[in-house]
C-alpha cells in the first residue's frame, strides 16, 4: 500500500473522501496578486508604494516592464496548482502613446488589452481590479476619496468610476465576474479634531462612483477597511464599522484583510458573520506580524481557520484573493509559497468531517469534540497534498530548484 491509500484510510475511518478533496481544491480559484513581482512599483509613473504601505528590502531582479512582469507571472503561476485568477491595479496600465499625456481618473479599458491577451494566453480564470488610490500626487496631506480639497476628491470619485468601467471591460474579456476592490489610504497621523466629517465626504464620494452605470452582474464592488497605516496611525477614515455598515447598506461587498485588523481580531470569526447578511464575502489574504499587514503567507493556525470557514460556509461564496509583497526575498518564490500555503490550508479545511463535528457541537458533546479534533491533527494531510500535486502534474519538490534556476538565468540579469 502506498503512501496516498495508506492517508486514504485514515481519513475515511472519519467519514472522509480524499479524492472528493482533492477535486474540490482544484476548482476553488485564489486571486493572485501581481504587485509583488515588482514591489507596488506599477508602470504609470507614481514610483514606489506610498500612502500609508511601504515595501522594504531590495532584493535583485524586480520586475520593471510589463514584458519582465508578466515573464514572471507566467512562470511563478506554472509552479501554482489550482484555478488562478490575477488581480490588478490600475497603475499597472500598460499607457503606451498617452504615457504621460493622460492621468488615472482617465484610463480607459484598452490601457489593459495586453493584461487581457496574457491572462487568456496561460488560461487564468479571470482577472480582478483595485483602483490605485495612492503612490501619486493627488494624494494630498494623505487624503483622497475623503478629502475637503474638491478637485482631490473629484479627481479620485472618477478614477474610481474609470475604474469599473474598465472591470466591466475585464469581465467581458474574460467571461467571468470582476470584483473591484476600494481602499484608500486616509487618515491622519495625529488626533483629529473632526472624525464625522471626513467620513461624510467618504460616503458622498463612494455614493457617487457607484452611481455610475455598470453591469452589476459582472462587476462586483467591495470596500476594504483598515486600522491604520504609516503615517495614518491616529485615524482611519475607512474603518471596519464605516465600511461594513456602508456595504451593508449599498448591497457591495465588504473585503475582510486579515492583515486589517487589530492582533486580538481574527478573521475567521469575522466571515462566518458577515455570510449570515452577504450573498457574498472577498478576502485579502495576508499575514500581519504587529503592526505591517503585508507579510508572505505562511501555514500557519489562523490561515487554517480562515480556510475552514470559507469551507464550511461555501467555497462559492468567499472571493479569495492574496495580498502581500515581500522585496527582502526572491520575489518568485515569495509568490509561490503564498500561493501554495493558502492551497494547502484550503486542502486541510476539506479535509475535515464538518458534519459530524458539526453534529457533536449541536449534541453539546464537547469533550468528543475536542478528542476528534484533536486527533484530526495528526492525521496524513502532507500525503494527500502529494497526491494533489501529482494528479494535476506538480513535482512536489522541484519548483524551488527551478526558482534558483530562473533567478541565475533571468533574474540576475536584470540591472
Amino acid at each position: 500500500m502506498n503512501r496516498y491509500d495508506s492517508a486514504k484510510e485514515a481519513f475515511a475511518k472519519f467519514g472522509v473522501d480524499t479524492d472528493r478533496a482533492i477535486a474540490a481544491l482544484n476548482e476553488i480559484p485564489v486571486s493572485v496578486h501581481c504587485w509583488q513581482g515588482d514591489d507596488v512599483v506599477g508602470f504609470d509613473g507614481g514610483g514606489a508604494a506610498s500612502g500609508g504601505i511601504q515595501t522594504t528590502g531590495n532584493y535583485p531582479g524586480r520586475a520593471r516592464t510589463f514584458e519582465e512582469l508578466s515573464e514572471d507571472i507566467r512562470f511563478a503561476f506554472s509552479l501554482m496548482p489550482g484555478k488562478k485568477r490575477l488581480n490588478l491595479h490600475a497603475s499597472y496600465a500598460i499607457l503606451g502613446d498617452d504615457a504621460g499625456k493622460i492621468d488615472r481618473d482617465a484610463y480607459r479599458p484598452e490601457h489593459f488589452a495586453p493584461w487581457v491577451r496574457f491572462a487568456k494566453e496561460i488560461g487564468l480564470d479571470g482577472i480582478d481590479f483595485n483602483p490605485t488610490c495612492f503612490s501619486h500626487a493627488m494624494v494630498k496631506d494623505g487624503l483622497t476619496l475623503s478629502s475637503p480639497d474638491e478637485d482631490v476628491r473629484r479627481f479620485w470619485v472618477r478614477h474610481c468610476q474609470a475604474s469599473l468601467k474598465i472591470a466591466e471591460y475585464l469581465a467581458e474579456e474574460m467571461g467571468s465576474h470582476c470584483l473591484v476592490n476600494i481602499w484608500v489610504p486616509d487618515g491622519y497621523k495625529d488626533v483629529p479634531a473632526d472624525r464625522l466629517s471626513p467620513r461624510l465626504r467618504l460616503k458622498k464620494s463612494l455614493d457617487e462612483i457607484l452611481s455610475v452605470n455598470y453591469n452589476k452582474n459582472k462587476v462586483y464592488v467591495a470596500v476594504e477597511s483598515k486600522v491604520f497605516g504609516i503615517g495614518v496611525e491616529s485615524y482611519t477614515v475607512g474603518n471596519n464599522e464605516f465600511y461594513q455598515n456602508y456595504a451593508a447598506t449599498r448591497g457591495i461587498c465588504c473585503l475582510l484583510d486579515n492583515g486589517h485588523y487589530h492582533p486580538t481580531e481574527v478573521v475567521s470569526d469575522k466571515i462566518p458573520s458577515l455570510l449570515a447578511f452577504y450573498d457574498k464575502v472577498a478576502l485579502h489574504v495576508t499575514r500581519g506580524v504587529r503592526w505591517d499587514s503585508d507579510h508572505v503567507i505562511l501555514y500557519e493556525d489562523e490561515l487554517k481557520e480562515i480556510c475552514k470557514e470559507i469551507v464550511r460556509g461555501g467555497a462559492d461564496k468567499v472571493m479569495i484573493g492574496l495580498d502581500y509583497f515581500d522585496a527582502s526575498i526572491n520575489r518568485i518564490s515569495a509568490w509561490v509559497v503564498g500561493q501554495r500555503n493558502v492551497q494547502k490550508a484550503l486542502l486541510f479545511a476539506l479535509l475535515q468531517p464538518n458534519d459530524y463535528l458539526r453534529g457533536l457541537q449541536d449534541k453539546a458533546a464537547f469533550t468528543r469534540l475536542m478528542y476528534a479534533q484533536e486527533e484530526l491533527k495528526m492525521l496524513p494531510y502532507g500525503d494527500v497534498w502529494a497526491e494533489y500535486l501529482k494528479k494535476y502534474g506538480y513535482a512536489p519538490d522541484d519548483w524551488f530548484v527551478r526558482v534558483e534556476e530562473y533567478e541565475k538565468k533571468v533574474l540576475s540579469k536584470r540591472k
